[in-house]
């Protein structure tokens, strides 16, 4: 059981109808000098330059899909590779790792405390208190204050990752993307300037 808030983004554990998440990504340009930091677990989204920016984390979603770290070079340590993007780093390699399967299950922590009746139903993110520069976390958590039945919630929950957690305060949670809301790669538009 959870029992405190100790969020930590999004983080994929598998796939829809019990496949396994291999650990696959797929390497999406940072634009040099962006500057916002993103965490391990943040949702982000495609610019319409083809570089990856955070998504703000709440009902109206439209993801590419979830920042997993990210790599470039820097100019006193030469190639690195992070858990986070630090903020206006300046870095013309910067590439992020994303996990981009639509289909992906995601573990996430709730912010408050949920039942049984929450499996099946819709319901958006919170940003939480921001991400961790010492660990590269995402703070970002499941919003039960938004679950319904809406088709324009951007996640839909699957289950809790432990069966002992329901009923519990802030428990771990099971979801994926509700993806005709929310997914860019099962959205019938292209991308368009935002």
């Amino acid at each position: 059981m959870a029992a405190t808030a100790g969020p930590y983004g999004l983080i994929p554990v598998g796939l829809i109808g019990g496949r396994v998440f291999a650990g696959a990504f797929r390497q999406i340009k940072i634009a040099s000098a962006y500057g916002t930091n993103i965490f391990n677990g943040d949702v982000v989204d495609l610019t319409v330059l083809g570089t990856i920016e955070i998504e703000t984390p709440d009902a109206a979603l439209d993801t590419i899909g979830i920042f997993m770290g990210c790599s470039y070079t820097d100019a006193t340590l030469g190639f690195v590779q992070r858990q986070h993007w630090p903020a206006s780093q300046v870095a013309a390699d910067a590439v992020a790792y994303v996990c981009d399967d639509p289909f992906a299950v995601f573990k996430i922590q709730a912010d408050e405390t949920l039942g049984q009746n929450s499996i099946g139903m819709n319901c958006a993110l919170a940003a939480g208190a921001g991400g961790s520069t010492a660990t590269g976390n995402s703070s970002v958590v499941l919003d039960g204050n938004t679950i319904g039945t809406e088709n324009t919630k951007p996640m839909r929950i699957v289950d809790f990752m432990d069966l002992d957690e329901v009923d519990s305060l802030f428990p771990n949670m099971l979801v994926m993307w509700n993806t005709t809301a929310a997914h860019r790669y099962l959205t019938i538009t292209g991308l368009a300037a935002s």
